[in-house]
C-alpha cells in the first residue's frame, strides 16, 4: 500500500492530539478521584495528585473493551477518514478546555463521543454521514448509562452513606475521622485505578480507530496495538500530575462540606459502578458517576447539605456536553468539507 507524506503526517497530528486530548482528560479529571480525599484533608493536594497519577497510569493497563467500543462499536469503521478522527479530538479538546476554564466538572467521555459522532454525520453534505453512525449502539451504550448511572451514583451512594452512619452510630467524632480517614486513602486509590481504566481506553479507541483507517484493513480485526496503550497510560498519569484545581474546588468543597466518612462512601459507590462499566465496554461519564454519588451521601445530611445551585449548573453542563460538542465538531468538518470542495 503506497501512504503519501499527507497521510503520515495526519496521523502524527491525530496521535498527538489524542495524546492531548488524554493529558487534558487527565488535569480535567483528577478531580474525580482526589477532590474529596483533599477537601477532607487526609491528604495534601501533592501527595493526592501523585497517588492519584500514578494508579491512573496503572489502571489505564487493565484492559481495552472501552476501547474497542469508541473504535468500532459507535461508527461505520468500513468509512471513516482520518479527517473525522482529526476533527472528533479537535472539538473534544476544546470543549475540555472550556469547561475545565469554568471549573465545571463535565463528562471528557462525552465531549468526545459527541465530537466523533458530530465529526461523522456531517463528513458529507449528502446526508450519508448520518448511516456510517451505530445508533442502537450510541443509544445502549452512551444514552442510557448516561440516565442510569447518576441514578445509581445517588441511590447507592444515599443507601452506604445510610449504613454507614448506623455502624459508627456509637463512635466518636474524632474516631470516625481517624478511621475513615485511612479507609478514603484506599478508596480514593480504587476511584483513581477505575477513572484510568475507563477514561484512558477512549483515546486508545481513537488512535486504533485512526490506525485502522491508516493502513486501510478496516475489514480485519479491531486491535490496539501495546505502544498505543502504554502511551495513554502515561499522558494520563502525566495530566493528573498537573491536577485540575478548579474542579476539584467545584466537587470538593462548593458542592458539598465533606468529612472523611462521607469521601469514602462516595469513591466507593463511584468504584464500584465504573469497574462493572469498564467489565462490559461501556464508556461511561467518571464526572458523572463521582458527582452523583456526592449528592447522593450529602442527602443522608439533609437535603439542603446539598448546594443544588451549584448542582444545577452541573447538570446542565452534563445535558449540553454531548449536543454542543456534536455541533461543535460536526461544524469543523462541515467548514473543512466546504473549504476542500469534499461535498
Amino acid at each position: 500500500m503506497d501512504i503519501g507524506i499527507g497521510e503520515w503526517t495526519l496521523l502524527i497530528l491525530i496521535v498527538l492530539l489524542a495524546w492531548g486530548f488524554d493529558f487534558v482528560n487527565g488535569f480535567h479529571d483528577a478531580a474525580n478521584a482526589i477532590a474529596t480525599v483533599v477537601s477532607t484533608k487526609v491528604l495534601s493536594p501533592k501527595v493526592a495528585v501523585i497517588y492519584g497519577a500514578g494508579l491512573n497510569f496503572i489502571g489505564a493497563l487493565l484492559g481495552t473493551e472501552v476501547a474497542a467500543t469508541i473504535g468500532k462499536g459507535l461508527v461505520d469503521i468500513d468509512q471513516v477518514s482520518m479527517t473525522m478522527v482529526l476533527f472528533a479530538l479537535i472539538g473534544a479538546i476544546i470543549w475540555n478546555l472550556i469547561t475545565w476554564y469554568l471549573g465545571l466538572p463535565t463528562s471528557s467521555s462525552h465531549a468526545l463521543i459527541g465530537s466523533l459522532l458530530g465529526a461523522t454525520c456531517f463528513s458529507n453534505l449528502a446526508m450519508n454521514g448520518w448511516e456510517m453512525v451505530h445508533w442502537e449502539k450510541f443509544i445502549t451504550k452512551v444514552v442510557y448509562p448516561m440516565l442510569y448511572t447518576p441514578v445509581l451514583g445517588i441511590t447507592i451512594g444515599f443507601l452506604l452513606m445510610g449504613v454507614l452512619s448506623w455502624v459508627v452510630f456509637k463512635f466518636t467524632v474524632y474516631r470516625i475521622n481517624s478511621v475513615f480517614g485511612k479507609l478514603q486513602i484506599l478508596s480514593a486509590g480504587i476511584m483513581a485505578l477505575s477513572h484510568g481504566h475507563n477514561d484512558a481506553q477512549k483515546s486508545m479507541g481513537i488512535i486504533a480507530l485512526a490506525l485502522v483507517t491508516f493502513t486501510g484493513t478496516q475489514s480485519g480485526e479491531f486491535h490496539v496495538p501495546l505502544w498505543v496503550i502504554l502511551s495513554c497510560a502515561i499522558m494520563m498519569g502525566l495530566g493528573t500530575l498537573k491536577g485540575g484545581w478548579k474542579i476539584i474546588r467545584t466537587l470538593g468543597s462548593k458542592m458539598i462540606k465533606l468529612q472523611p466518612i462521607h469521601g469514602f462512601a462516595a469513591e466507593s459507590t463511584a468504584s464500584l459502578i465504573i469497574m462493572g462499566a469498564s467489565h462490559y465496554g461501556i464508556p461511561v461519564s467518571t464526572t458523572h458517576v463521582i458527582t452523583s454519588s456526592i449528592m447522593g451521601v450529602g442527602a443522608t445530611k439533609r437535603l439542603s447539605a446539598v448546594k443544588w445551585g451549584v448542582v444545577g449548573n452541573i447538570v446542565w453542563a452534563w445535558v449540553l456536553t454531548l449536543p454542543l460538542t456534536f455541533l461543535l465538531s460536526g461544524s469543523l468538518m462541515y467548514i473543512y468539507t466546504l473549504v476542500s470542495g469534499n461535498l
